[in-house]
């Protein structure tokens, strides 16, 4: 009997295991399907600038107007590429391994991808970065987690606010503190306790922009976190907005290579010159 049930004790782990994979790849493929309307409307206005820029130079002969038409029309290429490359970046199956990551960039490129949601919702972003080392962590899974809490934070402002964005070095830690702070309403105490519960939402439904969240709970969040060796924190106070701060390893120093140890000096005989022979007697 104790055979069979650890049998099925584990049977059943297995299942579960296989269900949390397949419910983590259903939320990034929402959180990817959230973002489908928003980059197609951004990449549309990108294409109207080349277009826009393009006619002009085919209007204007004169050098000025044309290198400032290439400049806009290069400018405008290049963030139609980081858009491109951003939601591919999300759109494909990476393997779950971690490597050294410019946070700054990833925070960088999300927000692209939010840019018109935040214009369109008169929100302010801020950005404050201190001097950080790459932190060791799986790309693709750190910009889910920033896409949710920032897209919460949206939500949380719908007459328009500020959101602050911070990243901060803890060197004494081996750390790397992301913080995204909203101006909102904010989570009331009897609540705060169980955000991080599985399929606990503090949400009734979409909001007036007719969309939900990024279908990644904080829960999911919080495993993705842990999964790092980091930590995530939340504050919030009621009228006056909330703060998550997310805790991820640095990526750990190399010693440096130790140089080998200097070869004796030699001492040559008198009157010997270049090094003594061997020879038999």
């Amino acid at each position: 009997m104790t055979t069979g049930g650890t049998n099925d004790n584990v049977n059943l782990q297995q299942q579960v295991e296989v269900l949390k994979q397949q419910l983590g790849q259903a939320q990034r493929l929402t959180a990817l399907g959230e973002l489908v309307s928003t980059t197609t409307h951004e990449f549309n206005n990108v294409l109207m600038t080349i277009l826009n820029y393009a006619k002009m130079g085919v209007r204007h002969k004169d050098a000025a107007t044309r290198d400032k038409c290439f400049e806009k029309i290069l400018a405008s290429a290049n963030r139609a590429a980081t858009i491109t490359n951003t939601v591919l970046g999300m759109a494909r199956n990476r393997a779950a391994g971690q490597e050294p990551t410019d946070l700054v960039k990833l925070v960088d490129d999300t927000l692209l991808l939010l840019e018109r949601e935040m214009n369109k919702y008169r929100v302010t972003v801020e950005r404050s970065y201190q001097a950080i080392p790459p932190a060791l962590v799986n790309g693709n899974q750190i910009q889910q987690v920033l896409l949710n809490l920032l897209i919460n934070a949206r939500q949380a402002m719908p007459n328009g606010g500020r959101l602050w964005i911070k990243l901060l070095n803890d060197p004494e830690n081996n750390m790397v503190d992301l913080v995204v702070r909203d101006s909102g309403c904010g989570i009331p105490a009897d609540k705060l306790p169980r955000i991080f519960e599985s399929f606990y939402t503090t949400k009734n439904g979409p909001d007036a922009s007719g969309k939900g969240g990024t279908g990644l709970g904080l829960s999911m969040c919080r495993d993705i976190i842990e999964s790092h060796h980091g930590r995530i924190r939340v504050d919030s106070t009621v009228g006056r907005g909330t703060a998550f701060t997310l805790k991820l390893p640095v990526v750990a120093k190399t010693a440096p290579p130790q140089r080998p140890a200097p070869m004796p000096a030699i001492t040559m005989p008198a009157g010997v010159v270049g090094p003594p022979t061997v020879g038999t007697v």
